[in-house]
């Protein structure tokens, strides 16, 4: 018997079960159904904050990569150019999370590529595994780091609809973006709540795409946003883009239950971004402490996982960020908070900081609280300098 089974090989599995390793666990066994390289769609930005929990896994970025020291906010003929106090590490997520598998592997881990979980079921005593090649596992605990369509966060939620949806494509780079990562909010006025992104990848590529934080538009609904966005800086999308659901990071949902976690996408990621990557990594080590204490002490309940996710800096990040996206994405007039975001320079920079992982957001609640009062006397004039809005 396996003391751990993780579901799934990209960031969140990795990380877990590196953790593990560190830790000391050693029956760990990771599937993951696809062989690597394997499509990810993600704009593979690793933030500062990913860079960190990198580090602390000792784990390296090892694949090639462009540090990008500059944002820009577009809504329409709007530009804002906010500098970055970190550069974030755009890389191609095929070659990344290839190489994370391999470092897993040298880390001790036992890592099989295409073999997935097809069905399990919870008993008394063991988690049984039925895998896709039609092998059997039996384990103490399984974490679900398979995505979205997580059959571990089935299991626990139920088919609840997907609040996000994004779509992603690479395309040649004839923008020229040089060293800087592209958040258009123009497509608000097509119904968008979200962003269209361009971040400059290795190999004089872009990766392109389109975040939209309801269900509202489909894959061809957002094809038809994304293209219309991508018009002006002179891109032809030459055909759909890869489109994904996932779930954003719901403070009081369900990620744990008796022999069960869940921990990346399958947990929740940024619903204010759509970060993943430095939220999976950060899952995988607090996970896998989780996993190490229940080994000890025999309790697989896990009933306080779900509360050290919310507590740790990751979980107070995505529960502030769920709140504003709420603002944002979700109130009847965006308007007032678009011009928040485009207008307001602490607002910037206070992000720049975050994304560049110089700066806990969650702790510098006085800071964006003075900035809406502020906002409540320029929100007028702010909306206008949009276009009159």
């Amino acid at each position: 018997m396996h003391d751990v089974v993780v579901a799934g090989g990209g960031p969140a599995g990795v990380a877990t079960a590196v953790a593990l390793a560190r830790l000391g666990v050693g029956r760990v066994l990771l599937l993951d159904r696809a062989r690597f390289p394997r499509a990810k769609p993600c704009g593979g930005g690793l933030t500062g904050h990913a860079l960190d929990e990198l580090a602390a896994l000792q784990l390296a970025l090892r694949v090639p990569h462009i540090a990008c020291d500059r944002g820009q906010l577009v809504y329409g003929s709007v530009r804002r150019q906010v500098a970055l106090p970190r550069p974030v590490c755009v890389v191609r997520r095929e070659e990344f999370d290839a190489d994370l598998l391999t470092q897993a592997r040298d880390a001790g881990v036992d890592a099989r590529e295409g073999e997935g979980i097809a069905r399990f079921a919870v008993a008394s005593e063991a988690v049984e595994i039925d895998t896709t090649s039609g092998r059997r596992f039996q384990c103490r605990v399984l974490v679900g780091a398979d995505g979205a369509g997580s059959l571990v966060r089935r299991h626990l939620v139920g088919g609840a609809r997907r609040p996000l949806r994004l779509s992603r494509l690479e395309l040649p780079d004839t923008v020229g973006l040089g060293r800087t990562m592209v958040y258009d909010f123009t497509a608000f006025d097509r119904g968008l709540r979200g962003y269209v992104w361009l971040f400059p990848v290795p190999g004089g590529r872009v990766n392109v795409g389109v975040m939209h934080s309801t269900a509202d538009l489909g894959g061809r609904a957002l094809d038809r946003v994304l293209a219309d966005a991508l018009r002006p800086y002179g891109v032809d999308l030459p055909g759909p883009a890869r489109a994904w659901p996932a779930w954003g990071y719901d403070p009081r949902g369900a990620v744990s239950g008796p022999r069960l976690l869940c921990v990346g996408d399958a947990a929740g990621i940024d619903a204010l971004t759509g970060e993943g990557i430095a939220v999976g990594l950060a899952h995988g080590r607090i996970a896998a402490q989780t996993i190490a204490d229940a080994l000890t002490t025999g309790n697989f309940s896990f009933a306080g996982y779900r509360e050290a996710l919310r507590r740790a800096p990751v979980g107070r990040e995505l529960a502030l960020d769920r709140w504003l996206a709420a603002l944002l994405y979700g109130t009847a007039d965006f308007r007032p908070w678009l011009a928040l975001v485009m207008f307001d320079r602490q607002i910037q920079e206070l992000y720049a900081a975050r994304v560049s992982g110089t700066e806990t957001l969650a702790e510098r609640k006085r800071t964006l609280v003075a900035a809406l009062g502020r906002h409540l006397f320029l929100g007028t004039r702010r909306m206008e300098a949009l276009g009159g809005l």
